[in-house]
Order: C-alpha cells, then structure tokens, then sequence
C-alpha cells in the first residue's frame, strides 16, 4: 500500500510506518465539508459592507459589501474549493498581508451563493453576529432599501456594528453627516 496520502499537501509519507490512515482529522476525508467551511470562515472569513465616496450614486455613498477568506498560498485548496463550490469570484493576491484571498463583491452571488451556505451552516462564535446583519444589508440592497433614505441609515448603522475591532476608513457620522 502506498502511505502517501493525497490530501496532505507536504507529500510527507507517515512516520510511524502506519499502514491505514491516521484518525487525524486533517489527514481524513472530508465527511461534512459544509460544516468545515463554516468553521474554517468562522476563523479566517469575513463578512465586511464598507462605504465609499461617490457622486454617481445616492447619499453621496456607495455601498459595497463583500464575504473574503485569506490562507497562504501554500494552503490555499480552500480557496480553490470555494471557488469551485460557488462558481463565482476569483482567488487573488492580497499585498497587505502576501497571502491569498478568495472575495465576494458580486451582490447577485452573495445573496444566491454565499449567504445560502451560511443560512445553513452558520457560525458557531460571535462573528454569526456579524453574519446576520451582513445578511440583512444584502437582502436590503436586493429589495432597493439602501436607494431610500430610512434604509440606507439602516444600513450605515448595521453595519457600523459589524467587525467592531476593524478599522475603518469613515465613520458612522462621516458617512452621515453628508445628508
């Protein structure tokens, strides 16, 4: 029997000479892989609505939200099987911090791709927070409410609460006060 196994990306072949596969979870098939990327995403995802100056559209703001997941490139079989499983983005060089990153901007796709998958298999720590009100400025944007003024505050505010040890490039009176 050959003792490399495929999964492990090092090519390392066992070291204790086992001849069956070892119950490291790493190391075995994926039974539920759903539940591994909700818990891969819980610790290395994020749910993000960033806002950005702009004449073209209403309240002088452009609403942008966005689902991302960074690995090393060494590592970066999950990104590609997101990708896959979604059919939708791309997997990118993030500069910042030279790893990989896998990015949702497409509102169309998180609202039919990314948010399903989360609905589903959601989020065990306190980002499930963040992921309930991302979700709920996406549904918003698809029903038009960040074209009205009562939704776009909502949406400003919710998303204010989103991400709270992030930084921010404008505040929730920054964007406000242009009204």
């Amino acid at each position: 029997m050959d003792l490399h196994d495929p999964r492990n990306d090092s090519g390392v072949r066992s070291l204790d000479g086992a001849k069956s596969l070892h119950k490291t979870p790493a190391l075995n098939p994926r039974s539920d892989l759903a539940t591994y990327i909700s818990g891969y995403v819980d610790g290395e995802g994020c749910f993000c609505v960033s806002f950005q100056p702009s004449r073209r559209h209403r309240f002088g703001w452009e609403v942008r939200p966005s689902f991302s997941v960074s690995q090393n490139a060494e590592r970066s079989e999950l990104l590609t099987m997101l990708k896959n499983m979604w059919d939708c983005s791309s997997i990118r060089p993030d500069r910042s911090d030279r790893t990989l990153k896998f990015e949702v901007r497409k509102l169309e796709d998180l609202m039919t791709r990314v948010l399903p998958h989360f609905r589903t298999y959601p989020l065990i720590s306190s980002k499930q927070a963040d992921v309930v009100r991302f979700d709920q400025v996406c549904c918003w944007m698809s029903a038009g409410r960040h074209l009205e003024r009562s939704g776009f505050v909502r949406i400003v505010r919710l998303a204010m609460e989103m991400n709270p040890s992030g930084k921010r490039k404008y505040s929730e009176s920054d964007i406000l006060k242009s009204f």
